[in-house]
């Protein structure tokens, strides 16, 4: 090459250079650009992660919560079914007393009697400080009608300390 068109060879790529310079600073500016732009993508991505691990732990603390209630509380309205049943039962056993009396039917007392194979009809021995053959214990409640057994009382009675 002679030394004009090296001379006219430089002053082109100078001129090149000139044209790209504008353009990579456009580039540079768009790529800052996008990358602020992607940086506030992460952040917000990453504070929705965090977001959503902390509602899961809340549901399940809720869920554990929950659970150890309905464990705790699980009988409730079981109790509340028997507390009713046992409400009626116990108005109508205290008003029975009075109905069997009219027709001649009476509890037999057996705590602290002798047993009497007549009226009760003896369960168990149990140790006590109550003379042998004393009734220590009612198991169930024993009736007579006039002067009949209608039924025997179950008892336990007290037997000699050994």
């Amino acid at each position: 090459m002679t030394e004009d068109e090296n001379i006219e060879s430089t002053e082109k790529v100078a001129d090149e250079q000139d044209n790209t310079a504008p353009f990579e600073l456009g580039e540079a500016e768009l790529l800052a650009e996008r990358v602020a732009v992607l940086e506030a993508e992460l952040a917000e991505a990453k504070a929705a992660v965090l977001y959503a691990h902390a509602e899961a732990q809340n549901v399940r603390r809720r869920s554990e919560k929950e659970a150890i209630d309905a464990r705790a509380y699980a009988v409730t309205a079981f109790a509340r079914d028997i507390l009713s049943v046992a409400d009626n039962l116990s108005r109508g056993l205290s008003a029975m007393p009075e109905e069997l009396r009219a027709d001649g039917i009476q509890k037999i007392e057996a705590l602290g009697e002798t047993l009497d194979p007549n009226r009760h009809q003896a369960m168990m021995e149990m140790p006590s400080d109550a003379p042998p053959g004393t009734i220590v214990q009612e198991m169930q409640a024993g009736y007579m009608i006039r002067d009949r057994l209608l039924r025997p009382a179950l008892v336990a009675v007290a037997k000699k300390p050994e």
